[in-house]
């Protein structure tokens, strides 16, 4: 993902849970429904390794969408601890068994749960300042992140963040605020390059010592508004594309990333870190990026918003790439006007990235004016019945949430269907292997001289001298894949794109849109955390990130409820440019339902 999104290990093993093995912690495997293809198994540590393993049959679509799943300075660590066998949790943790999960020791902090909106108030009155706030948040890093549960969201903290909030505060006194988001702390993924002195790595070790020689667009953008970059988060390593049997929130770099709301679960990928340092309260609002379901999924696994904008709206320049006719980079908050707000800061042309050409006159600088408590009111709301099924708890809260968009005044059209569906995962997953290797040898060939890395195949060749620190879990088949594939001048690369397009958006969404005049669609955005697991990766339960992640088109994440304490998303989409309503109608369920609560911290889940 180009802004990295993540989550998509690009095939996908899809999960069924039944009540009983869902309290039991156990995960029933069953093959999709939708097209297979052969992967290369996760052992695979070297190129002639990965040609004799045994290949295995699962259901493509990329994990990143959930893959397939889906449809249905400060404190430093450069190199942080490799994932722990006991992070496996143990048969009876899995169960709920000893101590069902008492609470870390968490100290309170002042900031919990705090929006912009009440740190401008508290700036404005001389209550904080940008330093102290930027103090306390590091603290809580400090605090939490690296000691304490030892959350391990963050990579990385900023070493000139006070500084920059001392500048930002002197400026407020002699100019003002520059607008809402001046003196606000944010985090960001570690692909998205920054021209300072944090690095900028995607996870992995091959990067470590590269200095982008100047900002990404997203950076620039955050600066120019007044935002504190305190810092960056971990991630799924290369956004989760460098195998198909990658554990979402694990890094060569940064080590394993734990959700807060249930330490021995998964925070979900590939914007882990985000997911989990924003809901753990680290700073006031984050960014991650997505490809296929990696802004939307860690967002409902760790009970956020999170906005996964129109391809073009948010431009992609100088953040580490998979997929350009997919990558985007978007809000990740614990509440829709923050993610609002800081959606209308990220926007712009950009003459480095193409795509923002097509959204001049479609992009706003405020997204705040379009939410409105009263939002679902007359609204008409596709329900995407296909991507529910997989977990009655699921269902369930679905249900509620259908039921509460109705008591608010919209009108449910159930089921709404794609007649596409299911036709294009095969090529989703080729466009990406040609697109990683154009995509990923550009931004290294910008990097120029200061990286020490200048190609995918020498990122391979570096894997697999480093297998010990890299791959002591899984392998690079996706890696060795995409190296053997021509340029983008290649017939069958440009079918593929053109085909996806048209399968999931004019004969996809829109299509579907048109013919029940619809204002949104709604549908399941995964289950709840399952447990990391060293031994067989993922275990996605399912999800409806795929079409609005390979057509392009915009994407909101809401709190839908818990399941035994552990939040679930449901997702709001539509057609392209549609994020003022999406916002309208997703921030009037936020405000109907109310679901946020601050994460425990507890060791795994209480039965």
């Amino acid at each position: 993902m180009r802004p990295k999104r993540g989550v998509w290990r690009t095939i996908l093993l899809v999960f069924t849970f039944g009540e009983h093995s869902r309290r039991m912690g156990e995960f029933k495997m069953k093959k999709a429904t939708s097209s297979k293809i052969k992967i290369d198994p996760i052992a695979a540590r070297s190129s002639a390794e990965a040609a004799e393993v045994e290949k295995r049959e699962v259901s493509h679509a990329g994990r990143r969408r959930f893959l397939q799943a889906s449809l249905l300075g400060g404190v430093s660590v450069a190199a942080g601890p490799l994932l722990r066998p006991a992070m496996g949790a143990s048969e009876s943790n899995a169960r709920g068994d000893d101590n069902c999960g008492g609470a870390a020791e968490v100290p309170a902090f002042e900031f919990d749960e705090v929006t912009v909106g009440e740190l401008q108030e508290g700036m404005k009155s001389g209550k904080y300042s940008a330093r102290s706030i930027a103090e306390k948040y590091l603290g809580r890093i400090a605090a939490i992140d690296k000691s304490g549960p030892r959350v391990n969201s963050v990579i990385e903290t900023n070493p000139d963040a006070l500084e920059i909030a001392e500048a930002l505060d002197r400026e407020r006194k002699e100019k003002g605020p520059r607008g809402p988001l001046h003196g606000i702390p944010v985090l960001i993924k570690d692909n998205i390059a920054t021209a300072d002195k944090m690095q900028t790595t995607a996870g992995s070790l091959a990067l470590l010592g590269s200095k982008p020689p100047e900002d990404s667009f997203v950076a620039k953008k955050l600066r120019e508004a007044g935002a504190v970059i305190l810092g960056k988060t971990n991630l799924s390593e290369w956004a989760n594309i460098r195998s198909n049997h990658s554990i979402s929130g694990w890094s060569g770099r940064g080590g394993q990333t734990k959700n807060p709301y249930a330490l021995d679960r998964n925070p979900c990928g590939s914007s882990s870190g985000t997911g989990a340092g924003i809901s753990a309260n680290f700073a006031a609002i984050g960014i991650g990026t997505e490809t296929d379901g990696s802004i939307v999924c860690p967002s409902s696994a760790n009970g956020l918003a999170g906005i996964k904008p129109t391809v073009g709206l948010v431009s992609r320049s100088h953040i580490i790439p998979i997929s350009h006719t997919q990558d985007t980079a978007g809000p990740m908050c614990r509440t829709v006007r923050d993610a609002a707000i800081l959606l209308g800061a990220l926007t712009g042309v950009d003459p480095n990235d193409s795509a923002t050409a097509a959204s001049e006159g479609k992009s706003h600088k405020d997204y705040t004016k379009f939410l409105d408590a009263d939002g679902l009111k007359g609204a008409r709301i596709g329900v995407l019945r296909k991507a529910f099924g997989f977990n009655p708890a699921v269902d369930k809260l679905m249900e509620a949430a259908l039921d509460a968009m109705k008591k608010q005044g919209a009108t449910l059209v159930d089921p709404v269907e794609f007649a596409t569906a299911g036709k294009y995962e095969k090529t989703e997953f080729l466009g990406f292997m040609y697109e990683l290797k154009a995509d990923l040898n550009a931004y290294l060939a910008w990097l120029g001289p200061n990286t020490p890395v200048k190609t995918l195949k020498e990122i391979i060749e570096f894997n697999e001298k480093n297998a010990a620190k890299e791959m002591p879990y899984f392998g690079q088949e996706n890696f060795l894949k995409a190296e053997e594939k021509g340029p983008l001048t290649t017939p069958e690369y440009i079918e593929a794109i053109k085909k996806n397009h048209e399968l999931t958006g004019k004969e996809g969404i829109d299509a579907t849109m048109d013919k029940d005049k619809l204002d949104a669609i709604v549908a399941p955005t995964g289950g709840p955390a399952w447990l990391t697991d060293i031994v067989n990766g993922d275990a996605f339960g399912g999800g409806s990130s795929e079409f609005p992640a390979v057509s392009g088109y915009p994407n909101i994440n809401v709190l839908a409820g818990f399941d035994f304490g552990l939040p679930v998303g449901i997702s709001f989409f539509g057609r392209a440019w549609s994020e003022p309503v999406l916002l309208k109608l997703a921030y009037a369920f936020e405000q109907a339902t109310k679901f946020r609560k601050a994460p425990r911290f507890l060791a795994h889940v209480e039965a």
